[in-house]
């Protein structure tokens, strides 16, 4: 066998052995992912009788629908959903305004106490929202701006369980993970050529028209991309949500309710006696595990749709953050 026959042999097998690995790597790491939602699909079709069934495991022997059908009727999900949408929809456009705004200030402009005001971006980036809790309850619970409402009223505003307080939030750049919104925009404006202002700002643009004309055309992938961060994180959270929106028909707080909802729903359908001593029966363990199963897949259904429509925008968002930071 010659040289050459003898490298391409050796080149060959390196490839197709690297490939098979390579294979092997990319589906555990999508099976790791995928398992838990699988599981849970698995679950919500399953029906009563197979949920007690020790010889169905993962395969539903008796595929049913009940408990999409149980699950829609207790998180009264279609008005939900719509209600969900618009709002979070509201509140993630009014932070993504907000924190582009500010990103663009911090890679445009110096002022007076800019690098201590970005240090305070790193730490809204790093301290959990659940360490500022009390102080955020606090705070709009006795809400006043400069003193101002309880000069007029004399009291303060109670923004506690209104849709004011989380919008105030979103629109001021404090909202849910708006740090790492302002950072990933700073990083982004920064590798933006300044020639591509001067030139604007020769030809008679003003700096909110060059920023308006010129800047965010040319963003709209990565704001595409943190629309959707904050969609989605904002469409699971539950601490802002216990805070201000527990009184709306939001769908993580929907879903935080589903099980005491279940609880509720089973024991009066299921009561021994009637009147006021009747007694409520608790729902099975995997009974109540299918529900949340199937509420949970309800949740994340619209955000599985919401990536697919919006995947190219995304994965080219990405790709030109890692190129530019």
């Amino acid at each position: 066998m010659s040289k050459i026959s003898a490298y391409q042999l050796k080149n060959t097998t390196y490839n197709v052995i690297y490939k098979i690995f390579r294979a092997i790597l990319l589906f555990g790491l999508c099976f790791l992912i995928l398992q838990p939602l699988l599981d849970k699909l698995s679950v919500s079709l399953m029906d009563q009788s197979d949920l007690f069934d020790p010889t169905v495991i993962s395969i539903p022997r008796n595929v049913s629908t009940s408990n999409y059908k149980l699950s829609i009727q207790l998180l009264s999900y279609w008005r939900t959903l719509i209600e969900s949408v618009i709002f979070l929809s509201i509140s993630a456009a009014l932070q993504v305004s907000a924190c582009t705004l500010t990103a663009y200030g911090f890679a445009r402009y110096k002022f007076p106490g800019k690098n201590i005001l970005f240090i305070c971006v790193f730490v809204l980036i790093i301290v959990p929202p659940q360490t500022i809790f009390s102080s955020l309850y606090l705070n709009f619970q006795f809400f006043d701006l400069f003193g101002i409402f309880k000069l007029i009223t004399g009291r303060n505003l109670n923004l506690l369980g209104k849709m004011s307080g989380y919008l105030i939030l979103s629109a001021t750049a404090m909202g849910l993970k708006s740090g790492l919104y302002i950072f990933l925009l700073r990083q982004y404006f920064r590798g933006v050529p300044k020639e591509l202002e001067e030139a604007a700002y020769v030809d008679g643009c003003g700096r909110l028209y060059t920023f308006g004309k010129i800047m965010l055309p040319d963003a709209l992938p990565m704001l595409t991309s943190c629309f959707l961060f904050s969609f989605v994180w904002q469409w699971t959270d539950t601490l802002y949500s216990t805070i201000f929106l527990r009184n709306y028909n939001i769908i993580s707080i929907a879903l935080s309710q589903l099980n005491a909802a279940f609880y509720k729903y089973y024991g009066t359908l299921n009561a021994v006696g009637s009147g006021t001593g009747a007694m409520l029966q608790n729902p099975p363990l995997a009974y109540v595990q299918a529900i949340l199963a199937t509420g949970i897949l309800l949740c994340l259904a619209p955000l599985i749709l919401l990536y697919l429509v919006a995947q190219k925008t995304f994965v080219e968002s990405l790709s030109q953050t890692g190129i530019k930071m």
